[in-house]
């Protein structure tokens, strides 16, 4: 779990699951000793820290997380794996594939970067592509545009929390939440039909937009399923001015409906809006 992200979720019924992983949820449900919402991000966050920061440090965890974030809609239960070591893997692949060879053995010694590299092809080998499909998303600094079209500007549920006491980590502080929530058939919809608008008005420049990518993912799960994005550790970087003020979803549903409507002005203010808010959180990566 990364500072400073943002989640895309998946919760899909009970009922998804195999018999057996039916009953590890279902008595995981119960458990006194699980990680509850409130202190979910913090226990990640500090499961990865001491494997990062651990001599040798360990990119991936041995074993998978059994933890997940549960949602309950009146009686039914709905689960999202964390998935921990599967996570890392595909992050630690993608890092491997883009920092220079000397400098990654800086972060992660040979030996273990092989090791771990070596582990995550034996796993893949053991259930096709199947076996790579994650729950979560996860992105630092900023929510992609593509992340807010499966949603409507009255799924948004805002808490604003008092600053946290000096010295408690500011990324999994839970006081202060934006999360959006949604039903699958819903998030397909839109999704659909904003990929069909883009199409129409912009060609093949909407396929620079990761819609379809977006919209490929939801499809790999159960069509009851539930889709959450939670804006996670970004809402520490917002004053409570930002976080009312930031509509994001509404507003790039306004640009495609702008768009579709042939209302270009109104499209481009409203995406204007969207990325260079965005634009300006993404900026304070770098700064000091």
């Amino acid at each position: 779990m990364l500072p400073y992200a943002a989640y895309l979720r998946v919760y899909e019924p009970l009922t998804a699951f195999s018999e057996s992983e039916r009953k590890v949820w279902a008595e995981y449900a119960e458990s006194r000793d699980r990680p509850r919402r409130a202190t979910a991000l913090q226990a990640e966050h500090g499961e990865s820290v001491r494997r990062l920061l651990g001599m040798p440090p360990h990119p991936a965890p041995a074993q998978e997380s059994p933890n997940a974030y549960l949602r309950r809609v009146e009686d039914r239960l709905y689960v999202c794996p964390w998935q921990t070591r599967l996570r890392s893997w595909l992050a630690f692949s993608r890092l491997r594939g883009t920092v220079p060879v000397k400098m990654m053995d800086r972060f992660v010694p040979k030996t273990i970067a092989e090791q771990t590299a070596d582990d995550f092809d034996r796993f893949k080998r053991t259930g096709g592509s199947s076996v790579l499909r994650t729950h979560i998303r996860t992105t630092t600094w900023h929510v992609p545009p593509a992340w807010f079209i499966p949603f409507d500007g009255n799924e948004r549920w805002l808490v604003l929390g008092s600053t946290p006491p000096k010295g408690q980590d500011l990324t999994t502080t839970t006081g202060r939440n934006l999360i959006y929530v949604t039903s699958m058939a819903q998030a397909r919809r839109r999704s659909a039909k904003a990929l069909q608008v883009l199409r129409k008005h912009l060609g093949d420049v909407a396929a620079g937009l990761d819609v379809e990518d977006v919209a490929r993912w939801l499809e790999e799960f159960h069509p009851h399923s539930l889709v959450e994005l939670d804006y996670g550790g970004l809402v520490h970087l917002m004053d409570d001015d930002a976080l009312q003020a930031d509509q994001s979803v509404a507003e790039l549903s306004a640009a495609l409906t702008g768009l579709d409507t042939g209302q270009e002005e109104l499209a481009f203010a409203m995406y204007q809006r969207v990325i260079l808010r965005w634009k300006s959180m993404q900026l304070l990566e770098s700064a000091n």
